[in-house]
């Protein structure tokens, strides 16, 4: 089914956070004028009671499920119960929701963590299930392809039109600074733009350097998301992401030198890497609903760290 955004009233949920805020501004692009974006103190999605009241009052017609809790690596490691509690209940309760009111679709995003440790590369949505998730952020890995369990369930038993695509790692404007909680691209630009301002001899970095990760631009990502929401009906999943990888030492002397820092860069090995190689095949989203990523690696890269030096003042943790 096509989906007109201008005429739909659309849930997004997490629509305050990091991606959501970047997809409510894509939706309003395209002329989407019924928006509504609840903040978690509005309405506790982990709270079965709160979802249905939501769901109640709003009525929606699409849903883009974007609420998640997620971190970088010592987030992953520091949280693994909560993570995974939180994503499974948030992702349970409003499906479940969306099935009993009748919402027309839902658009769920889901994680590139849930593939396997050692899934060949470049990923393939067919491959999601051939092994056990890296360690470190196996909870939320799994808790998220739980979801797609149950939306292709919930499509089987009550025709429910769920869809759920699997983002790679994002970067850019308003992402989580937080150096406790935040992911790679953000934790190293705080870091070096700290270090440089402080005139520190060294940075010291956690693993040996050697994986590679492959990112999408936030912009590009909330542009899937909503190519997605007006196109795209099937039940199999659909990776999203920009076709490339990068090792973290290449990454990490990228943002150096990007941020102007000239001191030692230290890889501390005692700290883990992560999952080996994430890099995705990008060919069924754009065989399926015509995306592909737009922004380059080097410009997404140089819009997140003006928007940090915009903004370091205000930023905590």
């Amino acid at each position: 089914m096509s989906v007109n955004l201008a005429t739909t009233k659309i849930l997004v949920t997490g629509g305050s956070g990091f991606l959501g805020s970047h997809v409510c501004e894509e939706l309003k692009r395209r002329g989407a004028t019924q928006v509504v974006a609840p903040r978690s103190a509005q309405y506790d999605l982990n709270d079965s009671q709160a979802t249905r009241a939501l769901f109640e009052k709003e009525r929606p017609q699409l849903v883009m499920h974007l609420a998640a809790s997620v971190g970088g690596i010592g987030a992953n490691l520091k949280h693994p119960g909560r993570f995974f509690h939180d994503n499974m209940a948030m992702g349970l309760h409003v499906l479940e929701e969306a099935r009993r009111v009748g919402t027309a679709k839902v658009v769920i995003a889901g994680t590139i963590c849930a593939y396997p440790k050692f899934a060949a590369v470049p990923f393939r949505e067919d491959d999601l299930w051939n092994g056990y998730p890296e360690e470190t952020n196996a909870p939320y890995g799994v808790a998220k392809k739980a979801l797609l369990v149950m939306a292709q369930s919930y499509r089987q038993e009550y025709g429910c039109n769920f869809v759920m695509l699997f983002p790679v790692n994002l970067y850019g404007p308003r992402d989580n600074f937080d150096l406790e909680s935040s992911h790679v691209i953000p934790a190293m630009i705080r870091k070096f733009e700290s270090a440089k301002q402080r005139g520190d001899a060294s940075v010291t970095l956690w693993g040996d350097g050697t994986p590679t990760r492959e990112f999408l631009y936030v912009d590009d990502c909330a542009r899937g998301l909503c190519d997605a929401a007006e196109r795209y009906d099937d039940p199999d999943p659909v990776n999203l992401g920009a076709g490339f990888e990068i090792t973290m030492r290449e990454l990490a002397e990228k943002i150096q030198d990007k941020v102007g820092y000239r001191g030692e860069l230290v890889w501390d090995t005692s700290r883990p890497n992560g999952q080996p190689r994430r890099i995705l095949d990008v060919s069924r989203a754009r065989e399926r609903f015509g995306f592909s990523a737009k922004v380059s690696f080097d410009e997404g890269l140089d819009k997140t760290i003006a928007w940090y030096r915009a903004h370091a003042a205000t930023i905590s943790g």
